[in-house]
C-alpha cells in the first residue's frame, strides 16, 4: 500500500483530518481484531468510512464480506479504491459523499458493523451520530486518538470521564483492543491512537431518551467542576428527590443517575410546555 499511495503522489488533507494506515500487517490486525467472534465477513454488511487510498479496505475485501460499503469524502482517492481487488470489486460499493449526511440504515442490510479508522477532525461528532442509529449497527470497530477513546471507556470518578462517557456506554458494551504508534500512520499525528469495539446493548442500559441525556450531560459536563444544584438550578430538577447527591459533581454522577436525571429533565421541560 505505501508503494500504491506513493505511486499516485497524493498526499493527506490536513483539513479532512486524514491520517492513513498503509501497513498491511496492521490493517490485517484491526479487521482479524473485528471479526473476533467470527471466521470471516461472509454475513457481515461492512461500512468504512474515510478509507483513503484503501489499506484497510484491502484488508477487508480478503476475507469477502457480503457488501463493503466504503465512504469516501475526498474523490481523489476514488479510482485507486475501484482498483484494489477487481474479484471483489462485485462485493465494493464506493460512495463519494460525507459521512455526516448518510443514514446507516440505507447501507445493505442487518447485520451491519462499521469498522474505520476516523477522520480525527468529526470522529466524535460520527460517532454521536451513529449512536442514535444505534439500533442498526451491530458492532462498531472504531480507531480514535487515544484521548478520545479514553473518555469513551472511562469510568466514573476518573478524569477521562464526561459525557461521551455516558451516553456510549448507556447504549454499547466498550471493549479496549490496542493502542497504536503515531509513527504507523502516513502522515503521523500529533498523538498515539486506540482502537475501540462497541457493542450495542439489546436496550439501553437504563430508560431515558437520547435527547435529554445529551442535553443534560452537555449542561452538567460544561461546568464540571460545579456541584451539581449550582449547574442544574435553572432547570428546577428536584435532585435530592431523585436520591442524587446534589453536592456531587459530574464526574462521580453514574450513568444510571444520569438517566435519572434525565428522565426528570424530560418532565421539567413537557410541563413547561404544557
Amino acid at each position: 500500500m505505501r508503494k500504491i499511495f506513493a505511486k499516485s503522489s497524493l498526499s493527506a488533507k490536513k483539513s479532512l483530518g486524514q491520517h492513513f494506515i498503509l501497513d498491511q500487517n496492521l490493517t490485517d490486525r484491526i479487521v482479524n481484531t473485528t471479526i473476533a467472534d467470527k471466521k470471516n465477513l461472509s454475513d457481515l454488511t461492512i461500512i468504512e468510512i474515510g478509507p483513503g487510498p484503501g489499506g484497510l479496505t484491502k484488508s477487508l475485501l480478503k476475507l469477502k464480506p457480503k457488501h463493503l460499503y466504503a465512504i469516501e469524502r475526498d474523490k481523489r482517492f476514488i479510482d485507486i479504491l475501484r482498483d484494489l481487488d477487481q474479484s471483489q470489486i462485485n462485493k465494493l460499493t464506493i460512495i463519494n459523499d460525507d459521512a455526516l449526511k448518510i443514514s446507516i440504515r440505507d447501507l445493505g442490510q442487518m447485520p451491519r458493523r462499521i469498522i474505520a479508522n476516523l477522520p480525527y477532525n468529526i470522529s466524535t461528532t460520527l460517532l454521536i451520530n451513529w449512536l442514535q442509529q444505534v439500533k442498526d449497527i451491530e458492532q462498531m470497530t472504531l480507531m480514535f486518538q487515544k484521548e478520545v477513546a479514553e473518555r469513551i471507556i472511562a469510568q466514573p470518578s476518573q478524569k477521562a470521564y464526561g459525557r461521551l462517557s455516558v451516553i456510549t456506554q448507556w447504549l454499547c458494551k466498550v471493549r479496549l483492543n490496542f493502542h497504536i504508534d503515531k509513527r504507523a500512520f502516513v502522515p503521523p499525528p500529533k498523538v498515539n491512537s486506540s482502537l475501540i469495539t462497541l457493542t450495542p446493548h439489546c436496550e439501553p442500559l437504563y430508560p431515558a431518551k437520547f435527547e435529554y441525556l445529551e442535553k443534560l450531560t452537555a449542561i452538567t459536563f460544561g461546568q464540571r467542576r460545579k456541584m451539581l444544584r449550582t449547574s442544574l438550578k435553572p432547570l428546577d430538577i428536584d435532585i435530592r428527590a431523585l436520591g442524587i447527591d446534589q453536592t456531587a459533581r459530574p464526574e462521580n454522577i453514574t450513568i444510571e443517575e444520569f438517566c435519572l436525571l434525565a428522565q426528570a429533565l424530560e418532565r421539567v421541560l413537557t410541563d413547561n410546555l404544557n
